[in-house]
């Protein structure tokens, strides 16, 4: 054994891990420390680290340390913990709301008194995670000669967790470098900056000798972030035409223990996308950050819009029913008009007004509508027998993508006449070198084999903000279409000077550029390189090297959005849901590559399914996590994650970056958890108010829909 380190051997000075995103000052005080300091705030936050030559000998050495824990008592649900005589998570604060804030527009209680119909529920929405194939895992050392810090085992947000890394080191952002590895599925969990992300390079620093670590399955579902848990009061108002007149909505977000890197990031995005596709004459959300005793709870695909789709398509199915009109028919009558974009919806994220860009929610609808043809699976809905009901269910959302607001790229020219591509962005294995490749070659106009893609080295690729929240293609790749099209231009130029050729008189052809008409002159990029080299450039008062390097700002997000339908077959007897039939329409302006889009919707549903039927973190009283393995914690398999009929269409493209394209990352798990509980609901006549549709969930809901 080579250390033990426990919260009073750092640093005295050290810094709470901070939020990189959507916070404010009031969320300081519910930070994570590296190590518990004191107190232990949940089932698995990190007490102590041991240091050993193996995982068997640090582990026998972690069961010989011994922690006095005297029981404190905890406070689980997140509606429960705003309760005057609940226990405080953090002692020393206000008390357990740790952050939020209102969104309101219109008269809502006018609304309210005028409607023919008001509809009001208590809807929960249950906690699951991300669980990646691939626990977390890094290896840390510093190089005797440079005294450089690497870091290997990033995903993410690279830069970023760099320079998070650097200041609770107290170390220059130079003098530190983090490594992508290659990752098979991020979805929000993977790559945030956990306790480990300081405690295993602190440890090489200390140990001058490198340190690694993994997690196994049973730590990686009590430690890394849970997502989704939250409790919503809702109110729809309609009038006797169905026409939609105010919704309100409170709501409380479990954010376990403390405050990570998101901030508010989950209960903003619910905020900000709960008004849909749909015209609000009056709306008002209250957002409620909650401190509980359980893990801390962050982002994970499309965090928060899985959550506000549950909500509002499940209140507007509820309304359908309660007027006896068909629920397509219901949301029809109440959609934002295509004439109607740029469409203001009244929220904000982060004081930043969400504005829609594109979109024509009515033509995507009867699209998918087609595609899915209702009539014929609402006749094979008729057509059950014995214990089995069928159902059909439909849902529609708007997304976001883009957020993050820059991204940083660079393309040269090689030696050998190659193009390479460095990129801000990050590959979490949604195929991010395979788009930036095809927008390069696109923008240069170069073979697409020609071009390699490099990301995810701090050392190589000097800024950037990382791939989440649907942004790569619609930042990053917008940044390394604006540098390539400027070396495009340069390398016109320069073999217009070489060939004494107009610049217009020239294209780009294989490893060559060549003149129209006649091929046979030509200069190949590889002489370009060496008539840029500083030596011959620098007698003709040319600009060194075939390199140009370009930022892409754009101060407002994309809008994807979708439509979801869904055919299940129920047990009433044992509770099991069956999929039968799944379509997803989803327009994402442009589809840079279709088969990596609709490979990403098929994913994000199977996802979705598995958190609206089978996934659940549950609690016991004591605050113990209860489902610790996966014979407790159900994922779903190949015999669960139905076929996806996927419609992706390019009818409205953004005009908020060059390439018109919007993120298309995040569509297929959105609504996902509204499809099914809709679906349900229309099989058994009953009413679900609560995600996952356990078994246990849904022989209750077949009782009541027989009583």
């Amino acid at each position: 054994m080579h250390a033990v380190v426990a919260a009073g051997d750092l640093p005295p000075d050290l810094p709470a891990i901070p939020t990189r995103m959507f916070t404010d000052g009031s969320l300081d005080e519910y930070l994570q420390h590296p190590l518990a300091r004191d107190v232990v705030r949940y089932a698995g936050e990190p007490v102590a680290v041991v240091v050993a030559d193996s995982r068997y000998a640090a582990e026998d050495a972690a069961e010989l340390i011994e922690v006095d824990y005297e029981p404190l008592p905890v406070v689980l649900e997140p509606d429960l913990a705003l309760k005057p005589e609940a226990p405080r998570v953090h002692e020393r604060t206000a008390g357990n709301r740790a952050g939020g804030f209102t969104i309101e527009w219109g008269d809502v209680e006018h609304e309210l008194e005028r409607a023919a119909l008001v509809v009001e529920r208590r809807l929960h929405c249950g906690r699951h995670a991300a669980v990646p194939l691939e626990t977390r895992g890094l290896v840390a050392e510093v190089d005797d000669l440079s005294g450089v810090l690497t870091v290997y085992g990033a995903a993410k947000i690279p830069h970023v967790n760099r320079g998070i890394l650097a200041r609770l080191l107290s170390w220059p952002e130079e003098q530190v470098r983090l490594v992508e590895m290659h990752v098979g599925g991020g979805f929000g969990a993977r790559g945030e900056f956990y306790p480990e992300d300081y405690l295993i390079p602190y440890c090489a620093i200390q140990l001058g000798r490198p340190v690694a670590w993994s997690e196994d399955r049973e730590e990686h579902l009590r430690a890394c972030n849970h997502s989704r848990e939250q409790v919503h009061d809702v109110v729809l108002a309609l009038d006797a035409d169905g026409r939609f007149l105010a919704l309100c909505d409170r709501f409380f977000n479990n954010t376990g223990a403390y405050i990570r890197t998101h901030g508010l990031v989950v209960p903003a995005m619910t905020a900000a996308l709960l008004p849909g596709p749909y015209r609000w004459p009056a709306f008002r959300c209250e957002v409620n950050q909650v401190v509980t005793n359980k893990t801390p709870a962050g982002t994970y695909r499309a965090p928060g819009r899985f959550e506000a789709n549950f909500v509002r398509e499940r209140m507007i199915d509820l309304a359908a029913r309660e007027l006896g009109l068909d629920p397509i028919d219901l949301r029809q009558r109440n959609f934002v008009e295509a004439a109607d974009m740029p469409f203001p919806t009244g929220t904000h994220t982060d004081g930043h007004p969400v504005v829609y860009d594109s979109g024509d929610y009515r033509r995507l609808l009867e699209l998918t509508l087609g595609r899915f043809d209702l009539a014929a699976r609402r006749r094979w809905c008729e057509q059950a027998e014995g214990p089995r009901k069928r159902g059909v269910g439909t849902a529609v959302f708007v997304e976001k993508s883009g957020i993050g607001r820059w991204d940083y790229a660079r393309v040269e020219i090689t030696s050998t006449g190659m193009v390479r591509v460095s990129s801000g962005a990050a590959s979490v294995g949604q195929g991010v070198d395979t788009v930036l490749a095809q927008i390069c070659a696109d923008g240069l106009g170069v073979d697409y084999d020609r071009i390699s893609v490099v990301h995810g080295d701090t050392a190589v690729v000097p800024d950037g903000m990382g791939a989440f929240g649907s942004r790569a293609t619609t930042l990053g790749g917008s940044a390394v279409l604006l540098s390539a099209q400027a070396l495009r231009a340069r390398l016109l130029d320069l073999a217009s000077e070489h060939l004494e050729i107009s610049p217009d008189d020239l294209l780009i052809k294989g490893d060559r550029i060549v003149a129209r008409g006649a091929e046979g002159t030509a200069v190949a990029l590889a002489d370009l390189y060496r008539l840029a080299r500083p030596a011959r450039a620098l007698e003709r008062d040319v600009r060194p090297f075939l390199s140009e390097e370009a930022f892409f700002v754009s101060e407002d997000m994309t809008f994807p959005y979708g439509v979801h339908f869904a055919a299940v077959e129920v047990d009433v007897e044992t509770g099991q849901v069956s999929v039968a039939a799944y379509t997803v329409g989803y327009d994402v302006g442009r589809a840079i590559n279709p088969t990596l889009v609709e490979g990403q919707i098929v994913g994000g549903t199977a996802q979705g399914v598995g958190g609206a039927l089978l996934e659940e973190l549950v609690y016991d009283d004591e605050g113990q996590l209860a489902a610790g393995s996966f014979v407790d914690y159900l994922l779903p398999t190949a015999a669960e994650a139905p076929a996806v009929d996927v419609l992706v269409t390019e009818d409205e493209p953004t005009f908020r970056n060059p390439l018109g394209a919007k993120g298309a990352g995040e569509g297929g798990a959105a609504a996902v958890g509204a499809a099914l509980a809709n679906a349900v609901a229309n099989a058994l006549r009953a009413e679900p108010t609560q995600l996952p549709l356990t078994p246990e969930r849904v022989v209750r809901l077949a009782r009541e829909g027989e009583a």
